[in-house]
């Protein structure tokens, strides 16, 4: 695997982005429909959105399909590349049928896909095969339908490493609290993105603000 751990930021509300970025441990920001739709973004401005982003200091940001037969999608593709310089946009696609085959003709271009909505061990190693550079599963959701989440995503994670030419990544996304954030530290995932909410929460430690501002206190009686 590649160039080590990728945070991102799953949104497409601009001021939420614009509260987090830039900041160097972020790697990227995650949009998809239900995400533009929560935040009143249509198709028309997602280039626009994504490329603030890119502004603000994300490398990479990743934007889906709309469509189900692999021509649209492809189609879909190609209307959001020319925004973005090459490697800056990842295109995500559902890992069906078709979203497999779409997405692999992206990739033979030198086009970053991720396969999202990613159930099953198999779509995992399917994504690795084909050369993704994300495959991502939803961590809450697998455990909101009864599933053990995190049991799952190991084996994902297993089946990823298997081929590290691939340089695929699990990008584990539904991560609703730190816990589950370090859970999947400890799997050794490669990527996670996680709500602007939750970024808060990971980086301003409350005890480690009170020891500042102890520090400061006292920095400001030093003669």
């Amino acid at each position: 695997m590649n160039g080590g751990f990728h945070l991102y930021l799953d949104s497409a509300d601009l001021a939420e982005l614009q509260a987090c970025l830039p900041h160097p441990v972020v790697h990227g920001v995650t949009t998809n429909p239900a995400l533009l739709q929560r935040a009143g973004v249509g198709r028309t401005a997602v280039p626009g959105l994504l490329a603030r982003c890119i502004e603000l200091g994300a490398r990479q940001v990743q934007a889906q399909v709309y469509s189900s037969e692999v021509d649209c999608m492809l189609e879909d593709a190609q209307d959001l590349l020319p925004h973005f310089d090459r490697g800056q946009l990842v295109v995500k696609i559902p890992a069906t049928r078709q979203g497999f085959d779409a997405g692999a003709r992206l990739i033979a271009q030198g086009v970053p896909v991720t396969w999202t909505a990613v159930y099953a061990p198999e779509q995992a190693h399917f994504a690795a095969q084909l050369g993704a550079s994300y495959a991502a599963p939803y961590l809450g959701r697998l455990e909101d339908s009864g599933v053990d989440g995190l049991a799952l995503i190991a084996q994902m994670q297993a089946l990823v490493v298997q081929r590290p030419s691939s340089g695929t990544r699990l990008l584990v996304a539904s991560i609703r609290s730190r816990e589950a954030y370090l859970s999947l530290l400890g799997l050794g995932v490669g990527a996670i993105t996680i709500p602007p909410r939750l970024f808060a929460e990971l980086l301003d430690h409350p005890a480690t603000l009170a020891a500042e501002r102890g520090f400061l206190a006292d920095a400001s009686t030093l003669p």
